[in-house]
């Protein structure tokens, strides 16, 4: 089974289903990465902040899946926004990954209460490594509107991505709306609500209308969205499951439903971007 890829706005192509290691303890991240390897996902999504880089590296070195059918993204830690803070982190997520070049590098939160408000100037660090050929793409997560706005008509520069949450209970349909403004592509996190979702009598009956888990409903209704989505499990028979989206399709009327699942802001399982801050 193949995954769709998504061209982004730099015409690069990133697979729309990958793997996450939000969470992966790092001592099991080698194993669980090549384990989703094996499943058929190509597409790793981590992060500085996750603190399992270097273990990610790891199994990519020993996959022996060439390079070009890899697609790999990591995220700038909250703590090194200032300019030689970010390209220094940088420098370390390369090496702990091993790789010479990364598909696609993103600011992971916003912070518009701390240094000062700037965001821009890390921004404009991201663009360079573009431009030096040490990044494929670069992108933002956890973006509001505005913030959007922000970079995007003091640089010029429009991300190719912002990683936001989304699921059923929480659309986050504003920064979604914006983010298609920019021409950029929405990837979600938290996609099945940290399994809030998995009960609801709506998803649970349309799953059993298709002979499938109320998961690759979830995840099929993201997917029909357009966004990008990457699931995290350790377990192989979920990382199947998850994989096993591409082979049925949601109708107008389901998809409906689904989206009408939405509670505004109490459907939020994260932190709100404007409220995450750091002392700096």
């Amino acid at each position: 089974m193949s995954v769709p890829t998504i061209t982004l706005n730099n015409q690069t192509a990133i697979p729309q289903l990958g793997f996450g290691v939000f969470q992966v303890p790092p001592e099991q991240t080698a194993d669980t990465v090549t384990k989703a390897f094996e499943a058929g996902y190509r597409h790793i999504d981590t992060a500085q902040m996750y603190g399992n880089e270097q273990e990610t590296g790891v199994a990519i070195a020993a996959s022996g899946i060439p390079r070009d059918e890899l697609w790999i993204t990591s995220k700038l830690n909250n703590t090194f926004h200032r300019p030689d803070d970010a390209r220094r982190a940088f420098d370390e997520t390369l090496a702990k990954l091993g790789l010479a070049q990364i598909d696609l590098f993103l600011i992971h939160w916003p912070l518009p209460k701390s240094y000062g408000g700037d965001f821009v100037s890390t921004w404009q660090v991201l663009t360079e490594l573009v431009a030096d050929g040490r990044a494929r793409s670069v992108g933002v997560s956890n973006f509001q509107p505005e913030h959007l706005d922000r970079i995007v008509a003091e640089t010029g520069v429009v991300p190719v991505v912002n990683q936001i949450e989304a699921h059923p209970y929480f659309g986050n349909e504003a920064a979604r709306e914006a983010t298609h403004r920019h021409g950029a592509v929405v990837e979600a996190w938290s996609p099945i609500a940290q399994g809030a979702v998995l009960d609801d009598p709506a998803i649970v009956g349309i799953g059993e209308a298709h002979d499938k888990t109320p998961s690759q409903v979830t995840l099929r209704w993201h997917v029909q969205r357009g966004d990008i989505v990457f699931p995290k499990t350790m377990s192989p028979e979920r990382m199947a499951e998850n994989f096993a989206i591409f082979d049925f399709e949601l109708s107008d009327d389901e998809m409906a439903t689904i989206t009408g699942l939405d509670k505004g802001e109490a459907g939020r399982t994260g932190p709100h971007p404007d409220e995450l801050n750091v002392d700096a």
